[in-house]
């Protein structure tokens, strides 16, 4: 037998070296997948040599001075490469330190340019692990060779790629001991003898020299100060930096006078030089129409000739006074690493909040748009406030983890399962707890069905539900009150509802006012006693019972249509007549004597015309009682004009009496 060949680090990377350069012709990494597979050894073995080929490969790119896209494409091969697992995932992080270390700045930047749009590449689970402490050295190396003053964009844009790749509880990128870059030191001229302050205007004062054309004249001077600008306010505003640098100054006894002393100072010359438009320059003035570019500095310029003109300038103030409510705010807050001794008195306090009302109002007088701005930095310097907390509790992560032992408790049964309340025969009869609800329950045992049985369609008749009420309602029958039907509570509610089922009435606007159930049931069974036949009575027996009746039929059947007609309205006859009405009720409503807003109720309780008639009738009944007859109806009609409909309900009537 043959013994495999053994793995040989030249070979082996002389092959991957030229494998890597036909990836990148082909723009594809199988030629590399091909010679992983190929070349003899241990995976491991053949990854660190596929790293260093990597490398060798990127060293002649940029010792031949290639352009940036070729080394991208080198690190996006790699980035393919630790995916398919055939190098190491730390090999692009590396390739990346290498080109940064060994390209000019403009370069970098496009280089960096990759790395930002890459973020989500580098925290996915593969990456993040292996590459996060790359990342972090390779900008903290670029931040030591840009300038802050120079290339600020530059070195903020890697700020925000570190605070979007790693996350805010990572301990690295915070600053937990609440520790203040006192290397930042605002230089000024602190010789007097060697300034030029106030001098070049005194001598122009004296020699009457002529403003020439493009300078600043009277017009566009800055406002009037009644603090002479001179070295003495010159040092005093730029010593203030030295307490914004380092607040911890203002705790000292000695220092606060003097940061009192100055601030105050400071605060009245800017409440001297006020901002509006009409004293800001023209120039300036032009620019803010004109959404002229936003000027940041990275430091402040300290030159003397400038201090007029910072003086004046809106954006500088914005700065100065933006740096009051910080250190207002330190000096206020509760910060976990601040010592014992730093606490303000009462006298402290008091001063911090007037000047911090002062600073805001200043800031709300400055253009453009200060309203705005002060409450944009009263609002952020509020959400602040809960970074600081969440810092002083040691910058505890957001993201909660259960832990791996618990598990969710199951929640007791409360009631009993369904099961419960079957019995133990084969018929398995429900149990409800009571003998009484059991028999009931058990009587069917599909309760849909039980719903759905005949027997269960019992609502009644007006005739039959009331016709012991009507009797009871006739004076001749002498019932006492406390005997009535109506009286009764549950009468009275079933009377209720089937009154809304079948009744007219029970919807019926009315202007009468009822105290109480009973005296509203014995109104409608009244208003019923008039519309339903009258109720039945015994049959008797006797001849002389029989000729009473046979009179009384010959006398009905006897009596001319007018009598009839003058007999109040039936709900028969209401029903007929609203029928034949129809889409003229409207215009009878007035002739009988309905008011606009009964009306107007009609029209909106019922869409249909019929019933609106039906109910214009009802209510005219309810109106006239025992004088809502026919014959009025009629009369009604043909003052309305409704001639033809008057006589032929006339001629109805007439017939079917």
């Amino acid at each position: 037998n043959m013994s495999p060949p053994l793995f040989s680090l030249p070979e082996a990377r002389l092959r991957f070296t030229t494998s890597t350069r036909e990836a990148l012709i082909n723009k594809s990494i199988k030629p590399l997948l091909s010679a992983f597979n190929q070349v003899p050894g241990s995976e491991n073995e053949k990854k660190c040599t596929l790293d260093q080929a990597f490398r060798v490969v990127v060293e002649e790119e940029i010792i031949n001075k290639a352009p940036c896209e070729n080394l991208l494409a080198i690190i996006s091969l790699a980035i393919n490469g630790v995916t398919e697992g055939i190098c190491t995932a730390s090999t692009p992080f590396v390739l990346l330190g290498d080109v940064l270390d060994c390209l000019p700045l403009d370069q970098c930047d496009k280089i960096f340019t990759f790395v930002e749009k890459n973020v989500a590449t580098w925290k996915s689970n593969t990456f993040y692990s292996a590459g996060k402490n790359y990342l972090l050295r390779m900008c903290n190396d670029l931040l030591r060779r840009l300038s802050k003053s120079q290339n600020t964009v530059f070195c903020g844009r890697i700020q925000l790629f570190l605070a979007r790749l790693f996350p805010l509880s990572e301990k690295s990128g915070l600053n937990l001991q609440s520790q203040f870059n006192l290397e930042n030191v605002t230089v000024f001229n602190t010789n007097e003898h060697e300034s030029t302050l106030g001098q070049k205007h005194a001598e122009e004062r004296e020699e009457g020299i002529d403003v020439e054309e493009g300078e600043m004249g009277d017009d566009e001077a800055p406002t009037s100060c009644s603090i002479p600008i001179d070295y003495n306010l010159y040092r005093k505003f730029w010593s203030l930096q030295d307490y914004f640098r380092n607040p911890v100054q203002c705790y000292e006894k000695v220092s606060w006078k003097t940061f009192l002393k100055y601030s105050e100072e400071v605060l009245a010359v800017f409440k001297s030089y006020k901002l509006d438009d009409t004293q800001a320059s023209r120039k300036k003035l032009e620019e803010l129409k004109t959404g002229g570019e936003h000027v940041y500095f990275a430091k402040f310029l300290t030159s003397e000739k400038l201090m007029d003109l910072q003086l004046s300038d809106s954006n500088f103030r914005r700065h100065i006074l933006l740096q009051y409510l910080i250190l207002f705010q330190y000096l206020k807050g509760q910060v976990k690493f601040k010592s014992s001794n730093y606490v303000l008195t009462d006298e402290q306090s008091l001063w911090i909040e007037d000047t911090t009302k002062a600073v805001y109002q200043l800031l709300s007088e400055n253009p453009p748009d200060g309203e705005r701005f002060s409450k944009m930095v009263e609002h952020i310097l509020n959400t602040e406030e809960n970074w600081n907390s969440w810092k002083n509790e040691g910058c505890p992560s957001f993201v909660k983890e259960r832990p791996p032992d618990s598990k969710p408790m199951r929640p007791a049964r409360k009631r009993p399962a369904p099961e419960d309340f079957l019995g133990k025969g084969s018929n398995k009869k429900i149990l409800m707890g009571n003998e009484e609800l059991t028999r009931l329950w058990n009587l069917c045992p599909d309760n849909m069905e039980a719903c759905k049985s005949e027997s269960r369609e019992y609502m009644p008749t007006l005739e039959e539900f009331f016709e012991e009420a009507i009797e009871q309602a006739d004076p001749e029958n002498m019932v006492e009150n406390k005997y009535k039907a109506v009286n009764n509570s549950n009468y009275g509610w079933r009377a209720l509802r089937l009154l809304a089922r079948r009744s007219p009435h029970f919807f019926q606007p009315t202007n009468q006012q009822f105290k109480s159930l009973p005296e509203y049931l014995e109104n409608m069974v009244i208003k019923l006693a008039k519309e339903l036949p009258p109720p039945s009575e015994e049959i008797k027996t006797g001849e002389d019972e029989d000729e009473e009746d046979n009179d009384a039929l010959l006398k009905e059947n006897n009596e001319s249509p007018e009598v009839q007609r003058d007999k109040a309205m039936t709900g028969e006859q209401i029903e007929f007549f609203a029928n034949r009405l129809g889409e003229q009720w409207k215009v009878l409503a007035p002739y009988l004597e309905m008011k606009d807003s009964d009306i107007r109720q009609i029209e909106l309780d019922s869409e249909d015309v019929k019933m609106r008639a039906k109910q214009l009738l009802v209510a005219w009944q309810d109106q006239e009682g025992a004088h809502a007859t026919p014959e009025n109806l009629i009369t009604a009609l043909s003052k309305a004009g409704l001639t033809d409909l008057a006589e032929s309900l006339s001629n109805d009537t007439e017939g079917s009496s």
